[in-house]
Order: C-alpha cells, then sequence, then structure tokens
C-alpha cells in the first residue's frame, strides 16, 4: 500500500469549487466526484479537516459593495458554508467516511460548536471534520479560518482546492500568458499581492511554519498525489 508523506492535513475548497457549470447554488455532481476524490484520500489513513467557503451561495464582501452593511452580509457568507459543509458530509458518509460539522456559530440542531479538542479527539479517530461558518467573526475570509483551523489541529499542510493549476503572476483566465509560480514563499504572496489567499491567511501560515499547496482541484486524483508526495500545483513554504 502507498504511504501518504502527511498525517494531518487541512483541506480549503471555495464555495466556487461546488458550482460547476451552475452560476449559482451546490452542483450534486461536483460535490459527489470531490466526495470521492476525498474518499481516495481518506482510504491512504490521512486525517482530514475540510473548510469550506460560501461564494456559490452568498459573498459578503460583494454584498456589501452593494451598500448592505459588511458585518450582516459577512454573518450571512458564514451560513451559507455551513449550507456547504452540510452538503459535502451527506456525500461524504455515502462513501463511508465517518463525518463531523463543526461550526465557529453555535446551532445544535445541525451540527456541533467548533471545539479544539474534540475536533482533534474526532481526526485521531479517523472521523473527517468539516469546519464551517469560517471564524465566526467579520471581516475574517474562509482563507483565514482555514489558516486558523489548520494551526489549532496541529496540519502539518494546507491545502487549497481551486479551479487553475497553482498561482500565477496575473489571471490565467484572462491572461494565456500568465506564468505559473512552482514555488513560493508566504513572504512572497505577501510582499507581491498575489490573490491565493489574504494577507491575514498567509501571515498566520508563515508564523507558524504551516506549507500551503494550491492545486486543481478537478484534475481527477490531485488531492491523492499530494498527499503522497508527488509535486503538483504550486508550494508556498
Amino acid at each position: 500500500m502507498e504511504k501518504p508523506i502527511y498525517k494531518r492535513v487541512l483541506l480549503k475548497l471555495s464555495g466556487e469549487a461546488l458550482l460547476g457549470e451552475r452560476g449559482l447554488g451546490i452542483d450534486p455532481e461536483v460535490v459527489n466526484r470531490i466526495a470521492e476524490e476525498i474518499a481516495v484520500v481518506k482510504a491512504l489513513g490521512v486525517e482530514l479537516g475540510i473548510v469550506l467557503g460560501g461564494g456559490n451561495i452568498f459573498r459578503g464582501i460583494s454584498a456589501s459593495a452593494r451598500g448592505m452593511d459588511r458585518v450582516s452580509g459577512d454573518y450571512m457568507g458564514m451560513l451559507a458554508t455551513v449550507i456547504n459543509a452540510l452538503a459535502l458530509q451527506d456525500y461524504l458518509e455515502r462513501y463511508g467516511i465517518d463525518t463531523r460539522v463543526q461550526t465557529a456559530i453555535k446551532m445544535e440542531e445541525l451540527a456541533e460548536p467548533f471545539i479544539r479538542r474534540r475536533a482533534i479527539r474526532h481526526l485521531e479517530k479517523g472521523r473527517t471534520v468539516i469546519f464551517a461558518a469560517g471564524t465566526g467573526n467579520p471581516y475574517f475570509t474562509t482563507d483565514t479560518a482555514a489558516a486558523l483551523r489548520a494551526v489549532e489541529i496541529g496540519a502539518e499542510i494546507l491545502l487549497k482546492g481551486t479551479k487553475v493549476d497553482g498561482v500565477y503572476d496575473a489571471d490565467p483566465v484572462k491572461n494565456p500568458k500568465a506564468v505559473m509560480f512552482k514555488k513560493l514563499t508566504h513572504t512572497d504572496i505577501l510582499q507581491k499581492n498575489l490573490k491565493v489567499m489574504d494577507a491575514t491567511a498567509a501571515s498566520l501560515c508563515r508564523e507558524n511554519k504551516i506549507p500551503i499547496i494550491v492545486f486543481n482541484l478537478y484534475q481527477e486524483n490531485n488531492l491523492r498525489k499530494i498527499v503522497l508526495g508527488k509535486k503538483i500545483g504550486t508550494m508556498v513554504n
């Protein structure tokens, strides 16, 4: 059996990752494919925490730009991440993966409140933990929530699944001549203002020496290849 090089991983997925070809909401086929990729990684014995965005349903920053109160918008975005977490949990459990959703905002009828020690215990028992509702505070992105949870659970690496192959010097969708970086440092992200994740998340990972890999989630088996040590995407270290 192939042996993974990481024991505990934090996977960050944007809400848009669940869209597929839809303009809004959740595409069941896409969620099922993501769950299948995760199931393959779980079969290798990897302890996995997941943070989901909510941009496929609601984005607080966009609503704020259109005149909505930023705090209200951010809380609505946090609720969107809970919807995504419950959807992913449903599909993961169809693959026989024991899953817990923990939320930064209490809603006991739907999920557990986030308790660090309990989350770690779940991981040790082989359960996958989905962390929802961001940090529970407005003005912080789900990237920051992912970095924070990675630190709290003692993850060895943060994996950010995107629609592109890695980090580029420009938007590869708009600029076909954009060049992809194979390696970067956390400081590069801050100094070059690269849009891979916000400054707070990058700083948190830098301070706690957590490497980041940005990779294409839609490329089949990429997640499995990464945990087995293959060089995929952009490594930030």
